[in-house]
């Protein structure tokens, strides 16, 4: 394996420019997409990576239950500094496992509570809560996707702005960025070197619904009043990976993007422009990143079951 085995743990970096000039130069549609892809591939690869480092490590703590033979030098020497790396992969994947853990435990009680929360409302796919806090937010899953948003808020908006609101956050639903939102948060977990890919992925997420939004409602100035004023007095939604009109943007980016001309949709950007070439540099180091941790678990695959006394 050789060195091949810690690419797939700094190969993250290249994905950094793109994760940049996405937000500004492809179609957040586009942007979203690819990030997210990018961002599932690398922290998968860097796990795979991390954890065979560990079976090494472990296997020359005292007492452990792996094969006596897991631990010789011929099996060592298939990671560099095996000694030190070994030993350092053991908490660093656990801590992995744990934040992820977690991470998943969360999402999956606050959407509990949210679905609890409109047990006693009728099953339509607007729930209004009549709560003072103004908020609003898409929430998949249950029996049904529904857009949840209070009287507070619906107060605070004129009539076309609330279209314009139930558009994005339709369009949240409808292109499942609940996926893609929590999807980077697990990535940016398992791997630090992702969370731009995080951060510019909550921001496109964003983008998409209010281009969604302004192609439904036919008015781009509609939903960037809409997306102030929901700004102004909302906390957001509840947790990261529940978007909504007023989540995180930042606000004043978008509401720019929506009062200028609408992104040209392409596929696929040129290489010859700087986003192109981001792009491709981002994608040939998540194949890389790929190769590299099938080529090591190939390796360590038939390297312990040659050290694996019959």
């Amino acid at each position: 394996m050789g060195v091949f085995v810690f690419l797939p743990l700094i190969l993250p970096l290249t994905a950094w420019p793109i994760a940049r000039l996405a937000e500004q130069h492809l179609h957040p549609r586009t942007a979203t997409r690819l990030l997210t892809g990018v961002a599932a591939v690398m922290a998968a690869c860097s796990t795979v990576c991390l954890g065979l480092v560990m079976v090494v490590g472990t296997a020359q703590l005292p007492g452990n239950p792996l094969p006596d033979g897991w631990s010789d030098p011929e099996v060592r020497d298939a990671v560099p500094y095996d000694e030190v790396a070994g030993r350092v992969a053991i908490p660093a994947l656990c801590a992995v496992v744990a934040v992820c853990g977690r991470s998943l435990w969360r999402h999956r009680r606050v959407r509990r509570r949210a679905h609890r929360a409109l047990a006693g409302l009728p099953a339509t796919e607007v729930a209004v809560l009549p709560d003072q806090v103004p908020y609003a937010y898409a929430l998949p899953g249950g029996r049904r996707d529904r857009v949840v948003v209070t009287t507070a808020l619906l107060s605070c908006l004129e009539p076309a702005e609330r279209r314009a609101l139930f558009a994005h956050e339709r369009a949240h639903l409808a292109e499942r960025h609940h996926r893609h939102l929590l999807a980077v948060q697990l990535a940016a977990q398992a791997n630090p070197f992702l969370r731009p890919l995080r951060t510019a992925v909550s921001y496109t997420a964003e983008r998409w619904a209010d281009e969604e939004a302004a192609r439904r409602v036919g008015s781009r100035r509609t939903v960037a009043r809409a997306i102030g004023k929901a700004a102004l007095v909302s906390p957001g939604a509840p947790s990261a990976t529940l978007a909504g009109l007023a989540a995180t943007g930042p606000v004043p980016r978008r509401v720019a993007a929506l009062l200028g001309p609408a992104p040209a949709v392409r596929r696929w950007p040129s290489v010859f422009t700087s986003v192109g070439l981001a792009a491709w540099c981002a994608a040939a180091g998540a194949a890389v990143s790929a190769m590299s941790s099938a080529n090591s678990a190939v390796t360590m695959f038939f390297i312990l079951h040659a050290a694996t006394p019959l």
